[in-house]
């Protein structure tokens, strides 16, 4: 019995050892003027955050967390409150964080790799980027000076990010976590409407399914580029016949299209008011403080009898019907999306694009850069 026991025992040892001897990383350091507050480790998934561990902070702040190392790079963070510090693991066996509570999210020291470094770089240029397009949304400009303001802005962004940490260094983590970057909640690079973005994801997935073609991440990288690629290769286009009795019937090109609940609308029902025909893609990163721009008109005029008829062109339904269910206008969406037969009709080449339609149903005005939409509204009104 005692050697059986002996045996149970040594067989026991070896297991707890053998889970010991699993690879690991390290994450530790120090938090100041934080006590008592709790430090949570979280995983950043394909789709959700993965609470890890966490810890009640005492006055040093000092915490140490250790957790299985993942066989692909992956993605982690710090969190105290709604503050995080992201971070990557690859081939690091242990990272140390140095901050303050204050500064939590911006000002931290991070050491243990070259991505970690850089991705902090991008954390602070996203933060400097929101910053000054949320300023914009904020200046008063006319919505068709500050809507061209903020592409400016946001295409130079994207300039910057794509030399300097996308195709510079496609196999790092740094350049993964470039491509996720959100402004107001929606995506910088899209790679389901921009061709050019497109590039991008390729860039990386391409380097992620050479070294780690079996890894999650790299399977979902190498999805969207194929379905990106589809959705912006250009279709057959049939030729387009317009009933012109209709045209000269309604002095206006009906979009009868649907809303996020099925219901189908039509440009001609709104005659009587004053319609802002607005061309979009919620997907698009400006997209989000264009239309808090768009709100404060909309708020403004509403009483008076105007209308935003905004029509989507994005490619992706379910992101769509989330974003328009917040919106107060009529939102509708085209299927065939950048390929709409109405982008033809309008003569739209370049998103987004606006319209102003009179009470009597006739388009009076198409917006530009330099329009002063309060003063044309009011003319209409």
């Amino acid at each position: 019995m005692k050697r059986n026991a002996y045996i149970a025992a040594a067989l026991l040892l070896a297991g707890i050892t053998a889970c010991n001897n699993e690879p690991a990383f390290t994450v530790e350091g120090e938090i100041t003027d934080a006590a008592d507050k709790m430090l949570y480790l979280e995983q950043t998934g394909l789709e959700r955050i993965v609470p890890l561990d966490s810890i009640k902070l005492d006055e040093e702040g000092g915490f140490s967390f250790s957790v299985a190392r993942p066989d692909a790079p992956d993605y982690y963070r710090l969190r105290i409150d709604n503050k995080v510090i992201n971070f990557a693991v690859d081939s690091t066996e242990a990272v140390k964080v140095h901050a303050g509570l204050g500064n939590f999210a911006t000002g931290y020291e991070i050491e243990g790799s070259e991505n970690n470094t850089k991705i902090k770089e991008l954390v602070l240029l996203q933060a400097c980027l929101q910053e000054r397009v949320n300023r914009v949304a904020r200046s008063g400009l006319p919505i068709g000076i500050a809507q061209d303001s903020i592409q400016k802005i946001v295409t130079a962004y994207k300039d910057t990010v794509k030399h300097k940490y996308i195709f510079a260094g496609p196999n790092k983590s740094y350049a993964y976590f470039a491509l996720f970057q959100e402004l107001n909640g929606y995506m910088i690079f899209d790679p389901l409407t921009s061709k050019e973005d497109v590039k991008c994801f390729a860039a990386v997935a391409t380097s992620m399914n050479n070294m780690y073609p079996h890894a999650d991440r790299s399977r979902n990288l190498y999805n969207m580029v194929i379905k990106g690629m589809k959705n912006t290769r250009a279709p057959q286009v049939k030729p387009l016949e317009i009933p012109m009795d209709k045209v000269e019937e309604t002095s206006i090109i009906d979009i009868p299209l649907r809303d996020e609940n099925g219901n189908l609308h039509h440009l001609t029902d709104l005659k009587g008011k004053v319609v802002l025909i607005d061309f979009t893609v919620y997907g698009a990163s400006e997209s989000g403080a264009r239309n808090l721009l768009l709100r404060e008109v909309y708020n403004k005029y509403k009483e008076q009898g105007l209308e935003i008829y905004q029509i989507s062109l994005d490619t992706d339904e379910h992101f769509w019907k989330t974003a328009a269910d917040n919106l107060p206008w009529i939102c509708v969406r085209d299927p065939q999306g950048p390929y709409s037969t109405f982008l033809r009709l309008y003569g739209v080449s370049q998103l987004p694009a606006s319209f102003l339609v009179n009470r009597s149903n006739e388009l009076s005005l198409r917006v530009g850069a330099d329009t002063d939409l309060d003063a044309e509204i009011k003319k209409l009104l």
